[in-house]
């Protein structure tokens, strides 16, 4: 039996996968979680197979999670569900070292046999996604533009960010700048809106 936890905020969706993988006959919901903090702790307590872990999950994000998983249980693998094609998503899955990545208008099929082959150590990855990330390519802002840029997401003042940064407040704003121009933003809150919809944040 393949051992499956869930991770899935949507209490609606998370019931319908459980429901979905309950008519397989070799594969079994050990657990199901809603939040990205409550992952490590309940397969360390189930040790699944396989995780499938909601991009947007609460807490810390699916592929946050991940890395988590992977520290915490390297044998269990994991497969990332998402409901946007933004290819800097998969890039961060890529990097993450996911096992699969599948959109969540999959047909029911293909996910369950997306868990069957990453349980027997293959790898899934949604071909449009895949397409779309060929496409889109990486980021274009630098690891300290994207350090900025979160945590100007998060909500921190330019102070606040040039302390954590050990940087002088000019320099984060010089960063800001760069962001915007290099992605032909408005302003930083449109900067934001931009990187999440590439999935670089």
């Amino acid at each position: 039996m393949i051992k499956v936890l869930i991770a899935e905020d949507m209490k609606l969706l998370r019931r319908a996968l459980v429901s979905l993988l309950s008519l397989e006959p070799d594969i079994v919901v050990v657990a199901e979680v809603d939040s990205g903090i409550d992952v490590v702790p309940r397969a360390r307590a189930v040790r699944p197979d396989v995780a499938v872990l909601d991009i947007g999950l609460p807490g810390i994000d699916g592929i946050e999670a991940a890395m988590a998983l992977r520290a915490a249980l390297p044998e269990c693998r994991t497969l990332i569900l998402t409901g946007m094609n933004a290819p800097g998503h998969l890039h961060r899955a890529a990097a993450a070292k996911v096992s699969g990545f599948l959109l969540k208008n999959s047909d029911p099929d293909r996910f369950s046999g997306a868990i069957r082959e990453i349980a027997a150590g293959g790898r899934v990855i949604d071909a449009s996604v895949a397409l779309a990330a060929i496409d889109g390519g990486p980021s274009r802002l630098t690891v300290r533009e994207l350090q900025v840029l979160r945590a100007a997401a998060d909500g921190h003042r330019v102070a606040d960010i040039a302390d954590q940064m050990w940087v002088c407040a000019g320099t984060v704003r010089n960063h800001l700048n760069s962001v915007v121009a290099k992605l032909n933003a408005r302003n930083r809150v449109d900067a934001i809106r931009i990187a999440r919809d590439e999935g670089w944040l």
